[in-house]
């Protein structure tokens, strides 16, 4: 498997990584794995029916006013 080494990171984050590593209980280079991992996979394109989950997730107990009736307000407005 091939090596990755990362020269010149700042003492902020190092210590941010340890921290984060300590807190999931693993090492600090499985802590960074998963971290470059996680970032993968959220800059990967989700399909259609993943962001379709994803914003039926985000907007779940939100009110929602049919388009019918906005309509038919912004008409009485006038």
């Amino acid at each position: 498997m091939p090596q990755l080494l990362v020269r010149n990171v700042d003492e902020e984050t190092v210590a941010w990584l340890k921290a984060r590593a300590a807190a999931h209980g693993r090492s600090v280079e499985a802590e960074h794995r998963e971290v470059l991992r996680a970032a993968r996979a959220a800059s990967a394109p989700a399909g259609f029916w993943e962001r379709a989950a994803r914003m039926r997730a985000e907007t779940a107990g939100r009110r929602i006013t049919p388009s019918e009736v906005l309509l038919r307000e912004a008409r009485d407005e006038r």
